[in-house]
């Protein structure tokens, strides 16, 4: 078995630079880590090459697949990893380029400057289970193929039509096709519970501080909220995203 050692080899380099969002860009691909997620990339046709520590077992649907092994040393890992605790097995991706049809996608999930990794990641996963087709990174929102963000969604992002896009030039296209456009903000606003759950639907999402900017509440069709019955100020916003996507849908 040839293993890769050095961490100063050039391919080494450039997996590393992957760890940045210029780096993503310039190359068009992105790192996943871990067995759960290379096993949810295989299912799809975006994965390049694998880099495996030389000490693991290699797994069954790992061997069955027509895939490029590339097997790393330890500290190559480490290099090459977002986490303290490298798992070991490490993909290299190539960026999905999708453009969601409204004529096609009924259920919508659209992020007005939300930054946080985490919550991007976690509001992702939420609209896979909650039968969610497709996610659109507004301007200011994070980027889809930051590692917290990748580990966050678990692999939800292989299932959904994901894109960046100005949310005011998608919300027209969304009314056209008849799907409901709702923001969420108190101002001009009804409690969720007022809403009619319904087969289609496009949720707006707004930034942890900011909220969702008012250019984009002056035209949705509804802006809605959820009661605090306690003492916080305010919910999480992959919290509330969570909790109305649930109730939005049929």
């Amino acid at each position: 078995m040839d293993v890769l050692q050095s961490v100063k080899n050039p391919r080494v380099k450039a997996w590393k630079k992957l760890n940045t969002k210029k780096g993503r860009d310039q190359t068009g691909t992105y790192l996943i880590e871990g067995a759960h997620l290379i096993e949810e990339a295989l299912k799809t046709d975006e994965l390049i090459e694998l880099m495996i520590e030389h000490n693991q077992p290699i797994p069954e649907y790992v061997k069955e697949a027509d895939i490029p092994i590339t097997f790393i040393s330890p500290e190559i890992c480490h290099v090459i990893s977002g986490t303290e605790t490298p798992q070991g097995m490490f993909a290299l991706c190539k960026k999905k380029l999708v453009k969601p049809d409204p004529t096609v996608n009924k259920r919508f999930l659209l992020l007005d400057g939300v930054q946080d990794p985490g919550n991007i990641g976690t509001m992702i996963r939420t609209a896979d289970a909650a039968g969610v087709e497709a996610v659109i990174f507004g301007e200011g929102t994070g980027d889809l193929y930051n590692p917290k963000v990748i580990r966050s969604a678990q692999g939800s992002h292989f299932h959904l039509q994901i894109a960046s896009g100005n949310v005011l030039e998608w919300i027209p296209p969304l009314k056209a096709q008849g799907i409901p456009v709702y923001g969420t903000a108190l101002r001009n606003a009804v409690t969720y519970k007022e809403i009619r759950p319904a087969e289609s639907f496009a949720l707006i999402v707004g930034n942890e501080g900011a909220g969702v900017s008012e250019r984009i509440l002056d035209i949705t069709d509804q802006n809605i909220y959820i009661p605090i019955y306690g003492k916080s100020e305010s919910l999480n916003v992959a919290v509330a995203a969570g909790i109305l996507m649930y109730h939005l849908r049929t």
